[in-house]
């Protein structure tokens, strides 16, 4: 477990100052920028390990892998964000110990997740997520909302009791006109943000970049990147 904790601390620090000298290239303040360790496919103890190294936001993309994980690490100083695509049957689940879910992009999930929220007396912070891969009004390729659908969205969560609307998040599409243009997207994504806030001004999240492209969406404006390989490593696939 020594090792384990010197590896992740090792990769943490990396990841820090990848950070740090991104906003300062930047001509931002370090504390401008939150870094969410994503955790998918890693177990409980290598979340308790980023815990007892300052880690203070992870996120997770499958219920299943989700749920067990975040009970086991239920007494942690943790905020839980749900990124990945969420069908409307695992929204209680979600519900149960997500803190924000950042991929919001239809009516019918803003419905469940509005519902489930009053019903336990949770209030659930939520970002729209946009898909910079759809046309005006289509879905993307791994969910979200095309730009032309978040204005309409953004206002059902506002609206919705146990739900609080926080801001604006996308993965850099792998189709379409900003394809391989990471920093491009990231900044489509802000000036979409700056729009937002007309009419919600207290939607300042934006969530945008990996492990391989964090720097491109702290130089575009992002106040949150979602980073998993470079803390925790590549799992070997099974099989």
């Amino acid at each position: 477990m020594t090792d384990r904790k010197d590896e992740l601390a090792a990769n943490l620090a990396k990841v820090e100052r990848r950070i740090s000298d991104a906003c300062a290239a930047a001509g931002r303040a370090r504390d401008e920028v939150t870094l969410i360790v994503v955790t998918k496919t890693y177990p409980a103890s290598d979340v308790r390990i980023l815990a007892e190294l300052g880690v203070r936001h992870v996120a997770e993309n499958r219920d299943q892998d989700a749920a067990p994980k975040a009970a086991a690490c239920s007494d942690l100083p943790l905020t839980w964000h749900f990124v990945g695509q969420l069908q409307t049957n695992k929204v209680r689940s979600v519900v149960g110990y997500a803190d924000f879910v950042q991929s919001v992009d239809r009516s019918k999930l803003v419905t469940a997740l509005s519902k489930e929220a009053a019903r336990t007396g949770r209030e659930l912070g939520c970002l729209i997520q946009v898909a910079l891969d759809a046309g005006e009004s289509a879905r993307g390729e791994r969910g979200g909302v095309a730009p032309g659908g978040i204005g309409e969205l953004a206002d059902l969560v506002a609206a919705a009791p146990g739900l609080r609307l926080d801001g604006l998040m996308t993965v850099a599409p792998l189709t379409g006109e900003y394809a391989g243009r990471e920093r491009a997207a990231f900044e489509r994504l802000v000036v979409l943000s700056t729009d937002l806030r007309r009419s919600h001004p207290a939607a300042t999240m934006v969530s945008a970049g990996m492990s391989t492209d964090l720097e491109q969406a702290v130089a575009a404006g992002a106040t949150h990147v979602r980073v998993g390989s470079a803390v925790l490593g590549v799992r070997p696939r099974l099989g």
